[in-house]
């Protein structure tokens, strides 16, 4: 679409993203329909979600590639047997965590490679503690982000820019704190996090050099 968003192309971009998952919903219905007419649906579980959000028009995106909350908060929905209905859960999850599930529902040991967890003690109400501390965000070597609680620090090493957000109390990441002098602190202690977190996953991009301010202990 036209740089900047015109009014009439973020329209025409949020119609067509209606439609798609009106239709999207539809063939959801047909699968759930089909499970119900087998008489299996009593004893299945069953998670939807998705690999990402889109951007339609906020922060002048269309499409998925970025770290903000439009594109990486995606729907996760849990049913099953012992599944409590109606219950929402506020403790964050990686979207690989399904594959941890399934092993532990199938009865199967978790490999000891496999670095995601279980959401079960959460979809079943025995917990509200997520397993992680930090969640993590990349894309390719443009984009890194890590979220503690409600706090989210957003890098682009390539320009170099930080921003941080406080995503309960400003949800679609309107407000950057990150111009205010108060905020550095909170910065350092979210990058220092980050690091750690590029350790765990093997993740090589050097920010320490590109945000020398931010490596400050």
């Amino acid at each position: 679409g036209p740089m900047p968003r015109t009014e009439h192309a973020v329209k025409v971009n949020r119609q067509e993203y209606y439609a798609i998952i009106t239709h999207m919903d539809v063939q959801i219905g047909r699968i759930l329909d089909a499970l119900e007419k087998s008489g299996m649906a009593k004893d299945t579980y069953v998670f939807f979600s998705a690999d990402h959000g889109l951007g339609v028009g906020h922060h002048g995106l269309f499409g998925k590639q970025n770290l903000y909350e439009h594109s990486t908060r995606v729907p996760f929905i849990v049913t099953g047997p012992d599944v409590p209905k109606g219950k929402q859960v506020a403790a964050p999850v990686y979207l690989q965590d399904v594959m941890a599930s399934s092993l532990e529902i199938a009865g199967v040991e978790k490999p000891a490679h496999v670095q995601f967890n279980s959401l079960m003690p959460l979809a079943r109400g025995k917990t509200k503690k997520s397993s992680y501390d930090a969640i993590y965000g990349a894309y390719l070597s443009v984009q890194r982000s890590v979220t503690v609680k409600d706090k989210k620090l957003l890098l682009y090493p390539n320009v170099p820019v930080a921003r941080l957000y406080d995503v309960a109390a400003d949800p679609m990441e309107m407000k950057d704190l990150a111009k205010e002098d108060a905020s550095k602190p909170l910065m350092r202690k979210l990058f220092a996090r980050l690091l750690k977190l590029q350790k765990e996953t093997g993740d090589k991009l050097d920010l320490k050099t590109t945000f020398p301010d931010l490596a400050k202990k």
